[in-house]
């Protein structure tokens, strides 16, 4: 099934193809995207996006590599022409791939040896990376813990629940303590139960910006529950590098 994603901040791209699918390891796998681009010579196209709170393990041609989640938007360059197989793990996947505390992967990157390139080479030639993917992650999918499947529903939740604007919330509807939810969020991805729904929220908000950008400031801070305009304005910023009004104004422009 394919699956459309709110973390990609500037989609569209004439040159960029990317597919999102999912193979049905839901413990340990949330999708598997691909992104192909044919770029011409002296030309730079930036990718934005704003990653979900899990760890991405990503293959090229040449090697593979987890990404820890990052707390900003996180921009790449792509030129020339090639390709990359991604796999957006959930939470609960990574101590399955890394024996390094996740909060030292958070914004870091480090190489899988395991992962199957060649086989991934010539899954994408034949242009169905995402059996190949399957096929080597599901030996693994019955090793998520308990632990890390709580952690799993903490985030499905804090994303699929607009209602919950803070982490006592999220840990009441998990039905644990607000300290046990700190601890499995940072044991398995190496952030706070907060970014889960301020993730969330800035992804919305940046989805909305990006559709219609005529969309009132006032009213979208407050339906994503922000004390007021400044105050969302301010995360806005921090996390996006930009204002509300910059995504607006950039919207309109590419309209």
């Amino acid at each position: 099934m394919t699956v459309e994603s709110r973390g990609h901040l500037n989609p569209g791209a004439p040159e960029v193809a990317l597919d999102r699918v999912r193979i049905g390891l839901d413990d340990l796998v949330r999708w598997v995207w691909t992104a192909r681009w044919d770029v011409p010579p002296g030309r730079t196209v930036r990718q934005r996006v704003l990653q979900y709170p899990a760890f991405n393990l990503v293959t090229d041609p040449v090697t593979a590599t987890l990404h820890g989640p990052r707390t900003g938007v996180d921009v790449r360059e792509l030129t020339g022409r090639s390709w990359v197989v991604g796999v957006l793990l959930r939470p609960g996947a990574t101590p399955l791939f890394t024996a390094t505390a996740p909060a030292a992967l958070r914004g870091a990157d480090e190489e899988v040896h395991a992962a199957p390139v060649a086989e991934l080479t010539t899954a994408v030639a034949c242009g169905d990376p995402a059996a190949t993917v399957r096929d080597w992650l599901a030996p693994l999918a019955d090793r998520v813990t308990d632990a890390g499947r709580l952690v799993n529903r903490a985030c499905a939740l804090a994303e699929s629940r607009t209602d919950v604007v803070r982490a006592d919330q999220l840990a009441e509807l998990v039905g644990v303590a607000p300290r046990t939810l700190e601890r499995l969020v940072r044991g398995h991805i190496g952030l706070t139960p907060l970014w889960l729904i301020e993730c969330r929220r800035l992804q919305h908000a940046a989805a909305v910006l990006r559709t219609d950008p005529d969309a009132a400031l006032a009213g979208l801070a407050a339906e994503l529950g922000y004390a007021d305009q400044a105050h969302f304005t301010r995360r806005y910023r921090a996390v996006l590098g930009e204002t509300p009004g910059a995504t607006r104004q950039a919207a309109r422009a590419a309209g």
